[in-house]
């Protein structure tokens, strides 16, 4: 069962990864055009705090397996 759900951590955090590279060139490309990048930005934020979330469950996954 903790086996599944570390690999399910792991593609979530894959996930994320693209999340906040797709949103990073987002932001990028609202600010070369000279448009307002402010709630972008929040967005980034959110999935920066979001992938944080998602690397502390996979700790915590990997504890649980290594306990046994």
């Amino acid at each position: 069962m903790e086996v599944r759900h570390l690999q399910q951590a792991e593609r979530h955090i894959a996930q994320g990864e693209r999340h906040i590279a797709e949103q990073e060139q987002r932001i990028a490309h609202l600010a070369r055009r000279g448009a307002d990048t402010s709630e972008a930005q929040r967005l980034l934020n959110n999935l920066f705090a979001t992938q944080m979330l998602h690397i502390a469950h996979r700790e915590r996954i990997m504890r649980a397996l290594e306990e046994g």
